[in-house]
């Protein structure tokens, strides 16, 4: 068993556990709580009982006669209804801790707007890190398929292979009808597609939309729609803007590295060390992995990206402790000085605190302010 960095037994309030389907939520759960009475959402006959009466939750509990339940609700987006009888729950017994997973927020704020009113802390469920991997940790097979549980620690490629496909040509298109959200699912398929192209790069909303024949406000929804299932999230540009002008628009980027090589058709095929495609798998997968660290560690941060209108860009600008950090990624083992003008601009414009070269090399070192950290001695700084 793969112990994860989120340790639910640190946790003594009722809590909503979000992450995308097949992160761990359910293993997790059945593997380190014993719950008194356990609610699979995904079973039609569950989801049909408590649909038709909510209530049935309270009479369940009520004939346990028992003092501090845990009660565990998998999928509660299934059934938003069961929340009213939740939060009466709650406001009646304070002996009683709610675990509720899901795998959209987007069902549960049309129904209760402020997810029971702060009664119920939120976590987040993602997929492997590196660090919960340990030995088992490949990097290239990490680039290539990502880091889903079941599809990462599949010994045989092919069924790697048809795991992945299954993932996103049937599971993200049912998620995407459950949730009701556009009716034109083809067209939306279509839009997954392209997006899975430009994954990391600054989004032009116009230019999409004309490449697939709707308007630019269907496409601000769409990607919307990816972020309220938690399918992807957008990274917005720095906004300390001094001497020069900063672009405008947010990147996107998918939850796991391994959708992005689905999504652009090259699972059968790995790309090389030094090409485009392997540079730009590796800045996912650091940028994947900061976001998933700082969430387990709790730490208050902000994540955005710094480009000017004339080119020079910065991968990352990382604030937190009230500290900012300029970081550029480079996939090889040793970056030139001369791909790092986007980190010299910045330099040259903006306070901060660190300026950071993330790499393959294997051993720090440092040329002029900037500082070249192997990927996993920086990772252990996060």
């Amino acid at each position: 068993m793969i112990r994860r960095l989120l340790d639910l037994t640190n946790y003594n309030y009722s809590l909503f556990l979000f992450g995308p389907r097949q992160t761990g939520k359910t293993y997790l759960i059945k593997n380190t709580i014993t719950s008194d009475i356990y609610i699979d959402m995904l079973k039609h006959a569950e989801r049909t009982r408590y649909s038709n009466d909510p209530s049935l939750l309270s009479k369940e509990i009520a004939a346990l006669k028992k003092e501090k339940l845990i009660v565990v609700v998998d999928e509660i987006q299934q059934c938003p209804n069961l929340l009213n009888e939740i939060h009466l729950l709650m406001d009646q017994r304070s002996d009683i801790q709610f675990m509720m997973t899901g795998s959209s927020a987007r069902k549960l704020r049309r129904i209760s707007t402020n997810l029971l009113g702060g009664r119920a802390l939120t976590l987040h469920l993602h997929a492997l890190t590196s660090e919960e991997l340990r030995e088992k940790f490949i990097l290239e097979d990490a680039l290539h398929f990502g880091s889903l549980p079941k599809i990462y620690l599949e010994q045989n490629k092919q069924n790697k292979i048809h795991l992945l496909k299954s993932y996103v040509e049937t599971y993200l298109t049912e998620e995407i009808q459950q949730e009701a959200v556009t009716r034109n699912v083809p067209l939306f398929s279509r839009f997954l597609e392209l997006a899975g192209f430009e994954n990391g790069n600054i989004l032009n909303f116009s230019n999409i939309a004309r490449e697939i024949g709707v308007r630019s406000n269907t496409i601000k929804d769409y990607f919307q729609i990816l972020e309220d299932t938690l399918i992807g999230f957008f990274i917005f540009p720095y906004e300390r803007s001094h001497r020069k002008r900063l672009v405008s628009h947010p990147k996107f980027y998918f939850f796991d590295c391994g959708i992005v090589t689905a999504l652009q058709r090259r699972l059968s095929e790995s790309a090389p060390p030094g090409s485009p495609p392997y540079g730009n798998a590796f800045e996912h997968f650091i940028l994947l992995e900061i976001k998933r660290l700082l969430d387990y560690r709790q730490r208050e941060a902000k994540m955005s990206f710094f480009r000017t209108t004339d080119g020079a860009e910065v991968d990352i600008i990382l604030e937190k402790d009230q500290r900012i950090w300029a970081i550029e990624v480079k996939s090889s083992t040793s970056p030139r000085i001369e791909a790092l003008q986007g980190l010299r601009s910045f330099i040259s414009d903006h306070s901060y605190d660190r300026v950071i070269c993330v790499c393959q090399t294997p051993r720090p070192y440092v040329v002029g302010k900037i500082e070249f950290l192997p990927w996993q001695e920086f990772l252990k700084e996060i």
